[in-house]
């Protein structure tokens, strides 16, 4: 079982009322929320481990994760408010305005840390909960205890306008990235993290730090993997952008579940992936981000949409 350790939350996107007017709709989301979403509709096992609001945008967000086959016992629910992500798009892209103080998400301490059963054998970690406290810690003391016996993956997925401590946000994410055993940057996030614009070099250096498996998308451009072995490339499959909401989320999904899929999401598994394995992960990731962009908000496919 893939456990994915991070935020869920309210997005509120943009719509027009059936009155002209301009409007936004509630909707389950957050990026690590998105993945555990994505793995269930592609057939992975999987389970989140998350602080939840015990209000109704809460069973909102519980009863989305059992509808994508998610299970939620380790899903930790508190009396205190959810978070919510207004979103606004530009050309399909997004931008966020996160309303994050005191929430079930965000106050999630190592109190709330789950004894995970044997059948767990990979963590998925990213996301906002990474930037403030005491998630943030929450997580990392997780993947600390973890990353010795389990594998471990971690996309930032950065948002520069939530960081508020810059200097702690990179230590941190320089620590969790040092610990995984699978890396996943966008093209933007690596040049964020590293500097410069060159890729394969900017890669080597996360490639150093640790991991066995550093994936770079790059939007329309494709994705590739990187390895201490070389460099592995797909192509981006061509469709109409809706919005890019959720796409890296699905992304990752499809690496973790094609992984899974294959019999290799093991320490031993990881540490030696063929160049196949790899352009298959890239591949399903690939199609299945594909199928989100070219539909309205995180709409990851199913199986039988591949």
């Amino acid at each position: 079982m893939i456990l994915c350790c991070g935020e869920s939350l309210i997005d509120m996107l943009p719509r027009q009322a059936t009155t002209g007017e301009n409007a936004f709709a509630p909707h389950a989301g957050g990026a690590v929320f998105n993945t555990a979403i994505a793995l269930g509709r592609l057939g992975a096992p999987v389970a989140m481990f998350t602080g939840l609001a015990s209000d109704f945008f809460g069973d909102l967000l519980a009863e989305t994760l059992e509808s994508s086959k998610v299970s939620t016992q380790y899903v930790h629910r508190a009396d205190a408010p959810c978070t919510v992500a207004f979103v606004k798009l530009v050309d399909g892209h997004a931008t966020y305005a996160f309303y994050d103080e005191n929430t079930a998400g965000r106050m999630l301490s190592t109190d709330a840390l789950p004894d995970l059963a044997d059948d767990v054998n990979a963590l998925f970690f990213g996301g906002i909960s990474l930037v403030v406290e005491p998630c943030g810690a929450t997580y990392e003391a997780l993947m600390t205890r973890e990353a010795a016996n389990r594998v471990t993956m971690i996309d930032p997925n950065i948002r520069p306008g939530f960081i508020k401590d810059e200097a702690a946000y990179r230590a941190r994410i320089d620590r969790m990235m040092g610990m995984a055993d699978i890396v996943k940057l966008s093209d933007e996030d690596l040049a964020w993290l590293m500097g410069g614009e060159d890729i394969d070099a900017n890669a080597a250096q996360v490639l150093a730090m640790g991991p066995k498996l550093v994936c770079i998308t790059r939007g329309k451009d494709g994705a590739s993997g990187y390895t201490a072995n070389g460099r592995v490339d797909v192509a981006a499959n061509a469709v109409t952008v809706v919005d890019t909401v959720g796409a890296g989320d699905t992304f990752n999904a499809g690496v973790l579940a094609s992984l899974e899929q294959a019999g290799v999401l093991s320490k031993e598994g990881v540490a030696n992936l063929s160049d196949e394995v790899i352009a298959n992960a890239l591949s399903l990731g690939a199609r299945s981000a594909a199928i989100t962009v070219s539909r309205a908000g995180a709409n990851p496919p199913w199986t039988h949409e591949l």
